[in-house]
């Protein structure tokens, strides 16, 4: 039988906890050895939210020298997440990291080609690749011709913690980058096509930041195909409910458009569970017939039961699980986080040079 991977659980705050709660309940597959945040306040909350028996450390050098751990899963501020990926490669872990890899599309390579060399597993949490209604989403663009127009946003109304976490997240990247890489990776995967050129626009909407810092961005990307897509995220107190949550994708055939109608009601941009809601899926064909009218009716399709912020962190470590075991080829997914970090990283380039970027 094989043994459980001892596993180090790096940043305890809402991913991080929902990662260890993963592990937790997956004892057949992983040992938790250690809990790791900077704050003690986070760790013991994880720790009784996991029964209060796992070891706790405050400096992550400390945790990766005394667990000795088979894989660390990194959940902290992108500001740390090359650093510590890469410490924990070179120490003969496996890595499963949070989005983004890096700050920088070097530091990115650098982790990837340390995974390389030390023949180690690391997988990214683009948490969509695993989501079922996602995947079907992005298998109905793919019947919907060629190029694609593809609307996506994720807004986010925030205060009290949350604002203080978005502040946080701030220091480190603008909301176009570390939401960004997300759907920069879906719309690759709808048009199967490279992206060629990408612009971007910015805004500082709070005099709470410091200088430099900025709560709204918006990018526009095309592709080799001749696809284009705009992506628009924003974090703040000030931050409108109204259509915080779109995702449309339009073709020559017609449309899909998933249709979250509760998780995009108002109030609900701060709840990070209504964020991967999709409920159901709108499905358009643009046929018309001699008369020009509608040859085939709209088509809704529900998934609504689909699964919970939990329950697709636990999905991921289940493809974490499979690519060790397994020995998978993991250079695709590799390369996907490279390619978006760059789209988005070039998108911040585009909207503080005020110029397009040619990818």
């Amino acid at each position: 039988m094989t043994r459980p991977l001892r596993t180090l659980v790096v940043g305890c705050g809402h991913m991080g906890l929902s990662h260890a709660r993963a592990y937790h309940a997956m004892r057949d597959a992983f040992e938790i050895v250690g809990l790791v945040s900077r704050g003690a306040a986070s760790r013991q909350a994880v720790n009784r939210d996991l029964g209060g028996t796992y070891a706790e450390f405050s400096r992550f050098e400390d945790a990766l020298a005394a667990t000795k751990p088979d894989l660390v899963c990194i959940s902290t501020y992108p500001d740390t997440h090359a650093a510590y990926a890469i410490a924990a490669l070179e120490a003969g872990a496996h890595v499963f990291l949070e989005k983004p890899v890096a700050e920088t599309v070097e530091e990115c390579r650098r982790v990837i080609d340390t995974a390389r060399r030390m023949q180690r597993k690391l997988v990214v949490g683009y948490v969509l690749q695993v989501h079922p209604s996602w995947k079907r989403f992005v298998e109905l663009t793919h019947t919907l011709g060629k190029p694609l127009v593809m609307r996506m946003n994720l807004n986010q109304q925030s205060s009290g913690s949350n604002w203080e976490t978005h502040q946080n997240l701030l220091k480190s990247l603008s909301p176009i980058v570390d939401c960004g890489v997300h759907y920069i990776e879906v719309m690759c995967r709808m048009t199967r096509s490279r992206p060629i050129r990408v612009s971007g626009i910015r805004a500082r909407l709070t005099d709470v930041l410091p200088a430099g810092q900025v709560n709204y961005g918006q990018l526009q990307v095309t592709f080799e195909d001749g696809s284009v897509g705009w992506y628009e995220a924003g974090w703040g107190p000030m931050m409108s409910e109204t259509a915080f949550f779109v995702k449309d994708v339009i073709g020559p055939k017609g449309s899909v458009s998933i249709s979250a109608r509760n998780a995009s009601s108002a109030g609900k941009s701060a709840d990070v569970d209504s964020h991967s809601k999709t409920e159901s899926l709108l499905v358009h064909h643009a046929e018309l017939d001699a008369s020009g009218a509608f040859v085939r009716q709209d088509e809704w399709i529900d998934v609504s039961d689909e699964p919970n912020h939990d329950e697709l962190c636990r999905r991921e470590q289940e493809v974490l699980l499979r690519a060790i075991r397994e020995d998978v080829d993991l250079t695709a997914h590799w390369e996907s986080a490279i390619d978006s970090l760059r789209v988005v990283i070039a998108a911040e380039q585009s909207a503080q040079e005020g110029r397009v970027i040619q990818l």
